[in-house]
């Protein structure tokens, strides 16, 4: 974990409440994995805590990251007001990420909503090795502009909307059963509401499959310090911010105390 100021390269709106950051970084480059998340510094002095914004994509040759975050409040509206050659404070790579060692085998992505924030950079870990099918789903075509910033040459790519703008109406689940009847995955991986990350997990176990999923929640502090962000696991109290926010889907008892204290990690 490293503390740095960084230059915005980039904050554009992207579609609806959705924006994209990018910022020139050193320390926090290298050990940046998909899945992990950084706490970013609000311009205004009147929102002492940093926001906790998941790692959308890491070049490490340009020394860039990109931040996928939704303006859900006064925190993230502020980030939204930064401009190009301002200075942000940011800390990080925090937290546990996806597993991208694997060689070999057939990769599930399914990713719905704000929970699109990581798959960027999780589907160019895992396509080096490996063949990735990934599943986009969202509720309307607005939802899904942001797959206009994605690498998906070679990717087997599905796309499923609530109101079937774009791809196939319905959403990621039926797809998922549809695919899984067919071809055996070695693993899925996920991030999106938690109904939807519930229902992946489910499915998965059906099929008897591995499941990693990304969890969400408010955090304070983003280093274990405070408690705020607490979930019951099959083997005790973990905190999302430390421990997470991947875990293995089966360790996972409750995924509600998580989300009733919080409202998305990309977006408060």
């Amino acid at each position: 974990m490293f503390l740095e100021n960084c230059e915005i390269l980039e904050n554009r709106l992207v579609a609806g409440h959705n924006y994209l950051m990018r910022v020139r970084g050193d320390k926090t480059i290298d050990p940046a994995k998909a899945g992990q998340f950084y706490m970013l510094q609000c311009k205004n002095g009147f929102y002492f805590l940093k926001r906790p914004i998941s790692l959308h994509y890491v070049d490490k040759e340009k020394r860039e990251l990109e931040f996928y975050y939704e303006v859900k409040g006064g925190g993230t509206r502020d980030l939204a007001s930064m401009k190009v050659g301002e200075i942000i404070n940011i800390q990080g790579p925090l937290g546990t990420g996806f597993s991208t060692d694997m060689k070999d085998q057939e990769l599930l992505v399914v990713g719905g909503g704000m929970g699109m924030a990581p798959m960027k950079l999780l589907i160019e870990a895992l396509s080096k090795s490996n063949k990735v099918t990934f599943i986009a789903g969202g509720r309307d075509g607005v939802a899904m502009e942001i797959m206009s910033n994605f690498f998906l040459d070679g990717i087997e790519t599905h796309i499923t909307t609530d109101d079937g703008s774009v791809g196939t109406k319905g959403n990621v689940i039926v797809k998922m059963e549809e695919l899984m009847k067919d071809k055996k995955f070695d693993m899925v991986f996920t991030c999106g509401p938690q109904k939807m990350m519930e229902a992946v997990a489910k499915t998965a176990k059906k099929y008897s499959t591995k499941c990693e999923i990304s969890l969400e929640a408010r955090m304070a502090c983003g280093v274990k310090a405070c408690v705020g962000c607490s979930i019951k696991t099959k083997v005790g109290m973990k905190k999302v911010c430390h421990d997470g926010p991947v875990f293995d889907s089966e360790t996972i008892v409750d995924f509600d105390p998580v989300l009733e204290k919080t409202e998305t990690c990309c977006g408060n």
